[in-house]
């Protein structure tokens, strides 16, 4: 049941979380009493959520500042964790970007880099931290992915639907394999959600034309996605309008959906 008690005092390391939806998950597992190891690039701002939820929540929070993109990162976490005989029973694989424009617009490491960050570091550290759940019978892993990895193709960010498509994927089959083991693996699928995200794709502009009933706050994502794992939901999409569309593109022609939602991206990431 959502909002169970936790048998023991537990830990979740959560990546990509200084800021955005990371931090509000951040927020959500610590007001459920949970102790947490953040991970991020940016240490200062670590080391300031750290506090700041140490001493709203009184938990315990540690940081490893670390860039994901190096694909040496998540071994180093792992090794980093062991040595400290810190034992995490959640992993939130949260951290992400977007890259602007079309794909020949990005050069070819700041794609091998997205690819790095958002597809292969997650399922390492799915592959590190899952025995250990598997072994002590219990774990969560929430894989942050998004509405765009079950929406047809559309121009803009070429490598992000499918990354995020793979997320899905990955989740729903580890969720199958290792049903009855006592480890929840859940993707989950937000929209349009406010956080730094579209400013570091420089669309804050762009998108803020989108109408507002089709925003989310990034606490009311995070919350959701606590819950689902918890539950041991496969995949949980944010929000009704978010479900709507995950729906339709289910029911409509491919060939349909992508001039639809084509034309809606086209609109979300022209600035």
């Amino acid at each position: 049941m959502s909002g169970q008690t936790l048998p023991a005092r537990r830990t979740c390391l959560i990546t990509g979380a200084s800021a955005g939806i990371g931090k509000a998950l951040a927020l959500a597992f610590a007001r459920h009493g949970w102790d947490l190891v953040l991970t991020a690039r940016r240490e200062d701002r670590l080391d300031e959520i750290a506090q700041d939820l140490e001493q709203r929540c009184g938990i315990t929070v540690s940081s490893i500042t670390a860039d994901l993109s190096d694909p040496n990162a998540p071994a180093q976490i792992f090794d980093s964790l062991q040595s400290s005989n810190i034992q995490i029973d959640a992993l939130v694989n949260n951290a992400g970007y977007g890259l602007k424009g079309k794909f020949l617009q990005s050069d070819w490491q700041n794609n091998q880099d997205q690819i790095e960050v958002m597809m292969t570091a997650p399922a390492q550290l799915c592959h590190l931290f899952l025995p250990g759940m598997v072994e002590r019978g219990f774990g969560r892993i929430l894989n942050v992915s998004s509405l765009s990895g079950l929406l047809p193709s559309s121009p803009g960010s070429s490598m992000y639907g499918g990354i995020k498509s793979f997320l899905i994927q990955l989740s729903e089959t580890l969720s199958i394999e290792y049903d009855g083991t006592g480890v929840h693996i859940t993707a989950l699928c937000p929209g349009f959600t406010y956080s730094e995200f579209h400013d570091v794709m420089k669309t804050r502009r762009a998108v803020s034309r989108m109408p507002s009933f089709m925003w989310m706050d990034a606490d009311t994502v995070a919350e959701q996605g606590y819950r689902a794992v918890m539950d041991g939901k496969p995949v949980y999409v944010n929000g009704w309008v978010n479900k709507g569309l995950a729906l339709v593109a289910q029911v409509v022609p491919r060939s349909l959906g992508r001039l639809i939602f084509g034309s809606v991206s086209r609109k979300a990431r022209v600035d």
